[in-house]
């Protein structure tokens, strides 16, 4: 895959790509990627402008982490109120895409956790390398996020025992129970995904968005009351001091 242009922001939006795509790369390779404010709201608007324009979207990322989750940079000095908002907006983008009326792909080359994996888990299409594993650690401080996307593409069973023991999951074990759609070479990701877009060839320009909406469910409001709920309990800033401290 050929590597992102410079990039002074969080994200950056390429439209030019010969695959048909407008891709936006996460830009911090020096924070994992991990998701800031900044981050979060560049995605959204990326996606947004993709969805406003009819256009279909991939994430990727610079470096040799794909998205390391939620970014905990400062957060002893964020009161417990800009913590859940931080959550809300992530939530937020995670349905932008789920319910995006346009293709989305997750080219995923190395690590995604936390909220990294929930973005993987929202797209249509996800393509990893060999390298690409996931977690999905927000129970352990308390934020429900993203679960009912990853138990529809995983599976009931799969998805609890997912969440309940932490696990990692390595590349084929990905795929094999639906989390990744594709594993491919580094080189291949943004080839496949052109290769992919290119097999819709002759579908109406409305049926993708219809197909995407009749096949997947729209539970946007009761998942975000549930982020927040998982949040209101006292103790958000001990329960994150306690998670960083077992992960170190």
């Amino acid at each position: 895959m050929e590597p992102a242009p410079p990039c002074e922001g969080p994200v950056m939006t390429q439209t030019d790509v010969p695959e048909g795509l407008r891709l936006l790369t996460l830009s911090r390779p020096e924070k994992a990627n991990a998701l800031d404010s900044a981050s979060v709201a560049a995605l959204a608007a990326g996606v947004a402008g993709a969805a406003a324009e009819g256009a279909p979207f991939a994430f990727r990322a610079e470096g040799r982490v794909f998205c390391g989750g939620f970014d905990f940079t400062g957060v002893e000095s964020q009161s417990e109120g800009d913590l859940l908002l931080r959550f809300a907006h992530i939530e937020l983008l995670l349905q932008a895409v789920s319910t995006a009326p346009v293709v989305s792909f997750a080219l995923i080359d190395g690590a995604a956790f936390g909220a990294g994996a929930d973005l993987v888990a929202a797209c249509t299409y996800r393509l990893g390398t060999p390298r690409a594993k996931f977690r999905f650690p927000g129970f352990r401080f308390g934020v429900a996020l993203g679960t009912r996307r990853l138990a529809a593409l995983v599976g009931t069973d799969t998805a609890r025992a997912i969440l309940l023991e932490n696990r990692t999951l390595d590349a084929p074990e990905a795929l094999r129970t639906g989390l990744l759609t594709h594993i491919v070479e580094e080189a291949d990701l943004l080839a496949t995904a052109g290769r992919v877009l290119a097999a819709h060839e002759g579908l109406p320009p409305a049926a993708p968005g219809r197909i995407l909406r009749l096949t997947g469910a729209d539970t946007g409001d009761v998942d975000l009351a549930e982020m927040v709920r998982s949040l209101a309990p006292a103790g958000l800033h001990e329960r994150i001091a306690r998670y960083r401290g077992q992960h170190v």
